[in-house]
């Protein structure tokens, strides 16, 4: 007796790109839910500055949030970044692990005394930050035009990084954006195309 053939569905190429945004944001949101409905506070488990029995926050802190309008504002950004960092390069995971790593790092040496970091704002910086230079730096005209698009709408994002709003980790912001310019310069110049005599 045969079996009836299974129906493949094929997934186009982009897509497969794409899904990993996709489940950073969703791990967010899981995260924000389980942290209303459970009594203990996951907030607590954010970046606090030079404290060693708090390195994991480094980690954890973009996973973080002050509650749903905080999340919803990263959101759209990490969406829109994270999907054209996606489509547009194959470092999505590399510059999502250098950001949050070389960025918390900065935030957990600079960060004010007594203070708690939270949220995904340092990689949203390090998102824009990236694909800003990278174009540039890996002589790609297509990509350095991405670049210019990313700094004409998200432009004004360049004041988060100055200590301006009561409250706003412009730590992160800074450290963020700072650490997606590294590695777009070091990424960049490994991918740069070799030149025709």
């Amino acid at each position: 007796m045969s079996q009836p053939a299974t129906r493949r569905v094929d997934v186009p190429a982009w897509a497969h790109r794409v899904i990993p945004v996709l489940v950073l944001v969703a791990v967010m949101w899981v995260a924000e839910f389980v942290d209303l409905i459970l009594p203990l506070s996951f907030d607590q488990f954010g970046i606090r500055p030079r404290q060693l029995d708090h390195l994991q926050g480094i980690v954890l802190s973009p996973f973080l949030h002050l509650g749903f309008g905080h999340l919803m504002a990263n959101t759209v950004a990490l969406l829109v970044l994270g999907s054209l960092l996606a489509l547009t390069t194959r470092h999505l995971w590399l510059v999502t692990g250098g950001v949050v790593l070389i960025g918390g790092l900065g935030v957990w040496l600079f960060g004010g005394p007594g203070t708690v970091h939270i949220g995904a704002s340092g990689v949203v910086y390090g998102y824009a930050a990236f694909l800003a230079v990278y174009g540039f730096v890996a002589r790609r005209i297509w990509q350095a035009l991405l670049g210019v698009l990313v700094i004409v709408v998200y432009g004004s994002m360049l004041w988060g990084v100055l200590p301006l709003r009561e409250g706003v980790s412009w730590q992160g912001h800074l450290f963020g954006a700072a650490a997606g310019v590294a590695l777009a310069v070091w990424l960049g110049r490994r991918d740069r195309l070799p030149a025709r005599r």
